[in-house]
């Protein structure tokens, strides 16, 4: 499952010209449908998944959900926009007006996935102050702090779709920005 939550580049190699960042609001559990849509028909597709595992009977099994279920990120020109919003699986083709701020964004949110820290899907952004992370797994990395039940979280944010990923974080490694 590692392919689909890589960022892939804006270079657009395989069409020949620059591709813009969409976010396709997929129909109920079509987000790895759209992915292999994408493999198909040659278009770059962003798809971040944390692990479960669950126990049964004995047997261990391990799953890859989507980290925001329900969206696919696209990288995408126009012929290509045309081909995944004829697909079964896109109920709704978002345009990302911030192209750089999106980037950004969900490039924090894979990285924190790639450093295997514990992380679970926040569906509303709260109100908190913004930090920097100054050690650790995540060193580097913005988000925004929420309080809760004593333990510090922070929000990597991903504004367009209105939702962030929270990461548990010591106290002591966050900085005021």
């Amino acid at each position: 499952m590692v392919e689909i939550t890589e960022l892939m580049d804006d270079t657009g190699a395989s069409q020949g010209m620059a591709l813009d960042w969409y976010v396709a609001h997929v129909r109920p559990r079509c987000e790895k449908k759209l992915v292999e849509h994408g493999k198909i028909y040659d278009f770059p597709t962003t798809l971040p998944t944390y692990s479960s595992t669950k126990k049964y009977r004995g047997k261990v099994v391990t799953f890859h959900k989507p980290l925001f279920p329900g969206y696919v990120f696209l990288q995408l020109n126009r012929k290509t926009r045309q081909v995944a919003v004829q697909s079964n699986y896109v109920a709704n083709m978002l345009e990302v007006h911030d192209q750089e701020k999106f980037k950004e964004q969900l490039s924090d949110i894979l990285f924190a996935l790639e450093q295997k820290v514990e992380i679970r899907v926040e569906p509303k952004i709260g109100v908190g102050n913004r930090v920097l992370v100054k050690s650790g797994p995540l060193e580097g990395h913005d988000g925004w702090v929420e309080e809760r039940f004593g333990m510090t979280t922070v929000l990597l944010r991903l504004d367009f779709i209105g939702q962030a990923a929270a990461v548990k974080v010591e106290a002591n490694t966050l900085e005021l920005i």
